[in-house]
Order: C-alpha cells, then sequence, then structure tokens
C-alpha cells in the first residue's frame, strides 16, 4: 500500500512538472492529479458531508445546527415528504470543489480518483447500502448526441463496479424533450418540465429492486422524484438516490 502511493505521490508530480495545472478555483498548481482540476487545499475548504453530519433522512439536505433526532430516520426536513423516492444522498454540497468537478464532468467523461472515492463511501453508507440494482438518470438522446456522453451513466458505471452491483442502462429511458434552460427554473418549473419525461421500457428488470438512481446534481429533487415515480409504478420496491452534489438549503 505505500508503494503503492509513494509511486502515485511520484506521478504526480512528474505530471504536475511536465503537464503543469492550475487549479480552476485558486489558480494554484494542481500537484496531485487525483483530486482533478481543483487544488488538495480549495478541496479541504469545501463541505464534504460525513456519516456524522445531520441530514434529513429522505432528502439528504444538511440541517442548519440542529440536534440529532435519537431515532435517525425520524429526522426529517418536512420538505420531502411527497417525493416518491426512499432517500437520497449526496458527497457534499454543491459549492467549491464539488461545483467545479461537476462542471467539469459535463464537458469531459473523467471522474478524478478523490470523487470516486467520496462516491462510493455514500453508496456503502446506510440506507444506501441496500441498493441491488444501479441505475443511472438517462439524458434524452438529442443531449447525447449534442454533449457525446450522459455524465450519470459515467458516475453509475463507477458505483456498479466497485459496489458490485448490476448495471441496468436499459430499463429506464428520457422520452420527453431535453430543456436547455432548466437551470433558471424554479421548484414548480423544473417539476413540470421533467413531468411525464421518463418511462420503465424493461419493468422485469426493476421488479422488486432497491433502486440505486444516479445522478450528478440533486437541485430540487424534481428529477429524481420523476424517476422513482416511474420506478416504482414499475415495481421497484425501494428508490435510493445517489448524487456528487446538492445545495445546502
Amino acid at each position: 500500500m505505500f508503494l503503492t502511493q509513494t509511486t502515485q505521490n511520484v506521478f504526480d508530480a512528474l505530471l504536475a512538472l511536465t503537464y503543469p495545472q492550475s487549479c480552476s478555483l485558486c489558480g494554484a498548481s494542481v500537484e496531485r492529479r487525483s483530486f482533478g482540476i481543483v487544488c488538495e487545499a480549495c478541496w479541504s475548504k469545501s463541505r464534504i458531508l460525513s456519516p456524522d453530519d445531520q441530514v434529513c433522512w429522505k432528502c439528504g439536505v444538511p440541517s442548519a445546527g440542529k440536534k440529532l433526532h435519537q431515532n435517525l430516520k425520524a429526522s426529517r426536513c418536512g420538505r420531502c415528504e411527497s417525493q416518491p423516492f426512499t432517500a437520497a444522498r449526496a458527497c457534499g454540497v454543491y459549492e467549491g470543489a464539488l461545483r467545479e468537478s461537476i462542471l467539469w464532468l459535463k464537458r469531459q467523461p473523467h471522474v478524478p480518483q478523490h470523487l470516486v472515492s467520496l462516491l462510493v463511501a455514500v453508496g456503502k453508507r446506510d440506507p444506501i447500502s441496500l441498493s441491488s440494482r444501479v441505475v443511472p438518470v438517462p439524458l434524452h438522446r438529442n443531449r447525447i448526441k449534442q454533449r457525446g456522453f450522459n455524465q450519470a451513466q459515467v458516475l453509475a458505471r463507477i458505483l456498479a463496479k466497485s459496489l458490485d452491483l448490476p448495471l441496468d442502462e436499459v430499463s429506464l429511458v428520457r422520452v420527453g424533450q431535453y430543456d436547455k434552460h432548466r437551470a433558471g427554473l424554479d421548484s414548480k418549473g423544473r417539476r413540470d418540465s421533467v413531468s411525464g419525461a421518463f418511462t420503465i421500457q424493461h419493468p422485469r428488470l426493476v421488479e422488486g429492486e432497491d433502486i440505486l438512481l444516479v445522478d450528478d446534481v440533486f437541485t430540487t429533487g424534481a428529477t429524481a422524484a420523476a424517476c422513482a415515480e416511474v420506478l416504482m409504478t414499475a415495481g421497484a420496491r425501494n428508490v435510493f438516490v445517489v448524487t456528487v452534489a446538492r445545495p445546502a438549503w
């Protein structure tokens, strides 16, 4: 293990010397390529959620300094009760290094090792660890043609391999045309934009399964809810959601 880490450190140092890269946040040199396009110092300032952080048991939103409820499953924010997924978790808050990493992932299909480690750690925590099948949030075919890949699919493949779970890329499909301007929509607008956008084409694959639904960002939960609704209607037992980041509201 020591030799492996030492070899990686030497490799990172050689890369930094031969192909210098500046941190996309502070401009400092990125000396460890396992951190991607953000330096280690900026990563250390980002809010990564640990198993000890208080979050809403259902949607995973970090609480604002409230004491943990003795029954963790009873710790609820009160704003997500109507959403059909079972529980959602994220690596951390959508800011700093996580935000930059997600924006970069939308441009090229590479996930730095540090982010892989964070993502896999979330996948191994309760209740996410109960998952039996990994399903990525699908993109509309027009968006895939435009971008060349689906970032949620990239993340889902990593989780499926690391958690030794079957990867299902065919059951959940997007049939609604993508919306280029969802970033400016409020919660209702986001819900409306994905209403009827997803369908299940292989219901027997999801029936009775505990689905691990994977996406890059959990914003209002509209996309996760729309996907969870059709998965549950098709017979899924639970839908657990994992994303790289989510807002702190």
